[in-house]
């Protein structure tokens, strides 16, 4: 699910550009899940989307790009990207203190990927990461405002944020959605990246180098395929997108 928060992302910087979004709803959570298993599934629905026509893959799944993501560039031709990437050299640009948080899965925060992709911008860069495992659920229910989500997103960072800190990087794509709440919690001395903005900036970005930018001047489509609820994603959808989608495909992989 929380790869639509890229969704609506890159509609809002490439609205001509077609997207073909595929929702692993039988499957989730992936964040307590082996690396053997992510990797075999990002596999199994990156063959999926070459094979509806994509010209680029964007793993929008934090967790996904830390433990599947180089597997997936060395196996494929196609040009894939990450979320990782994106949101650590947006850290690292805002930052002053060169202090910096991450919150995400627990499978993201004990891969260290945000960590390992910070140091090798800058090795004198310091970060701590927390795992909040309940800011998805919260998120996929519609808790996004009132007193509960407050006090769970209180509890997590306080644990979290040092005084020297200055950025917090959002590493689940879900997290977009709680961004008033964390906000009132942290106040506005520390900045958030949202890894969706930084992801679709990116892929923006690559597609023009490699000049695979659509030449149509109307605005693109959308197709949504999941592997199980297709009635619940689309309410959830709705919540993501912040509009109603037309259909959503079932679809089986092996």
């Amino acid at each position: 699910m929380g790869g639509l928060t890229v969704v609506k992302a890159l509609q809002n910087i490439l609205p001509n550009e077609s997207i073909i979004y595929f929702g692993d709803t039988a499957r989730v959570p992936y964040g307590n899940k082996s690396q053997n298993l992510i990797q075999e599934y990002g596999k199994e629905i990156t063959e999926f989307l070459i094979n509806k026509g994509a010209k680029i893959v964007i793993v929008a799944c934090n967790t996904a790009s830390a433990l599947a993501l180089p597997l997936l560039k060395k196996t494929y031709d196609i040009p894939i990207i990450g979320v990782i990437e994106p949101g650590a050299e947006k850290a690292y640009a805002v930052t002053k203190s060169k202090t910096i948080g991450i919150i995400g899965t627990l499978a993201t925060i004990q891969s260290e990927a945000y960590e390992k992709e910070l140091l090798t911008l800058d090795d004198s860069i310091d970060t701590k990461g927390m795992a909040c495992p309940l800011f998805v659920p919260l998120v996929e229910e519609g808790w996004l405002e009132g007193d509960v989500p407050f006090q769970i997103a209180e509890t997590y960072l306080s644990e979290l944020i040092t005084n020297k800190m200055d950025t917090l990087i959002l590493g689940c794509t879900h997290y977009p959605l709680l961004i008033p709440v964390l906000e009132n919690v942290i106040g506005d001395r520390i900045c958030i990246v949202d890894s969706a903005e930084t992801t679709a900036k990116y892929a923006s970005d690559l597609l023009k180098e490699l000049r695979l930018l659509t030449d149509s001047a109307t605005e693109g489509g959308s197709e949504y395929y999941v592997t199980d609820l297709p009635v619940r994603f689309k309410r959830v959808a709705r919540r993501f997108l912040g509009r109603e989608i037309d259909h959503v495909f079932p679809v089986h992989l092996s």
